[in-house]
């Protein structure tokens, strides 16, 4: 549901793309995975910081949307090497979600046979 005014993903995908050409960026697949995997540790590493191992509540700081930022970037590279439209790839998440919720009562993934889910 884009609000009037906002890129969409399609758009912020193709943003994306266009600076990794740019900058001469291109790389394959097993890197940009690695990569978001990479970034993702950061963000794990600056969650845990900010809330003392879990001991603190957890409030959002400009390091996590920074963080946040590179991973959100990786994910859309990953995308674009792989040949993938994010929006799609978000909007068949959000479906099974919803059919997860409406079949089990809740959006976790059961032990059930993969079409189901």
């Amino acid at each position: 549901m884009e609000k009037e005014g906002e890129e969409s993903m399609r758009e912020e995908q193709a943003v994306v793309a266009e600076f990794v050409r740019a900058h001469g960026l291109e790389t394959d697949g097993w890197v940009r995975f690695l990569d978001l995997v990479s970034e993702l540790g950061e963000l794990s590493k600056e969650l845990l910081k900010v809330s003392d191992y879990g001991k603190l509540p957890l409030t959002a700081t400009d390091a996590m949307k920074d963080e946040l930022g590179d991973c959100m970037f990786s994910l859309l590279c990953l995308c674009g090497v792989l040949e993938l439209d994010a929006k799609d790839a978000l909007d068949g998440a959000l479906a099974k979600y919803e059919r997860r919720i409406a079949q089990y009562g809740e959006a976790g993934q059961r032990d059930a046979a993969p079409e189901s889910r």
